[in-house]
Formats: C-alpha cells, structure tokens, sequence
C-alpha cells in the first residue's frame, strides 16, 4: 500500500530527476539550435543538426515520460542514451589538463550518477502516482491497449 505522502514525494523526485534534461531542450537546444549544431560539429558528432534534433527528442520525450510515468522505462532508456552520447563527446576529461580536466571530471561523474539514476528508473519504474503505476493496478481496464 502506498501513502500519499510517498506518492507525493515520488512525482517530486521524478520532476526534479527530469527537470535538467528538460531545460536543457526548451532553454537551450531549441533556441540555439544552430550555435549547438555547431559547437556539436566542431566536438566531433557526425551529423551534428540530425544529432541535434535526435537528442531534443530524447530529451523532451524522455522527461515528459519519466514525470508523468507513462512508458517511464522508456523514457529513462532515451535518457539514459543521451547521457551516454554526451558524456563521451563533451565530458572527455582524459583529454584536458589542470582546471579544465577538473571541471570536465566533475562533468563527467555528475552524467554518471545521471546514468545511475535511469538504470534505477529502468529497473523499478516510475513508483507510484504515475499513470504505469495505474495501468498496472487496474489490469483489466487495459487489457486491449
């Protein structure tokens, strides 16, 4: 049985898990989409505008997914697929020196404990308060979707 103030606690967690990929895509990706297509470029993605619009889909959708928790495990796999894109291209500390390989470092460990947090998502789910969690007490309702 789950208390409400779990429930709560866990749409709370979800926003606050999700609330960086998300404003990364609308306060950022979106509206700087060709200086991110180029700095992407000059970091060496292939493709940077296709990658670009790839990730912004990921992102939104991912986010989206994981706070309302529908399709949450899916959602967390999309981001767990950008972290994994961004930190080899973008947090590749091994390849700076002093403050800067610090800064990347700290960059990288940070996308790491993102990773750990989707795995997690991946391999429990959204938790309560979310509409998997719905589908799945009320089994009988869904059985044709």
């Amino acid at each position: 049985m789950t208390t409400p103030l779990k429930g709560i606690a866990t749409v709370g967690a979800r926003i606050l898990i999700t609330l960086i990929f998300f404003m990364s895509a609308v306060g950022n990706k979106i509206p700087k989409f060709n200086d991110v297509a180029g700095y992407m470029g000059a970091e060496g993605v292939p493709m940077p505008q296709f990658m670009l619009a790839g990730a912004i889909v990921f992102l939104l959708l991912g986010s989206l997914s994981v706070i309302v928790g529908f399709k949450a495990r899916i959602g967390a796999s999309l981001l767990l697929v950008f972290l994994i894109l961004a930190t080899y291209f973008f947090h590749d500390f091994w390849t700076f020196e002093g403050q800067e390989q610090e800064q990347q470092m700290i960059q990288f460990m940070k996308n790491l404990s993102l990773m750990g947090t989707m795995v997690f998502l991946i391999a429990n789910g959204a938790g309560p308060m979310s509409l998997d969690a719905k589908k799945a007490a009320h089994p009988a309702t869904n059985r044709h979707n």
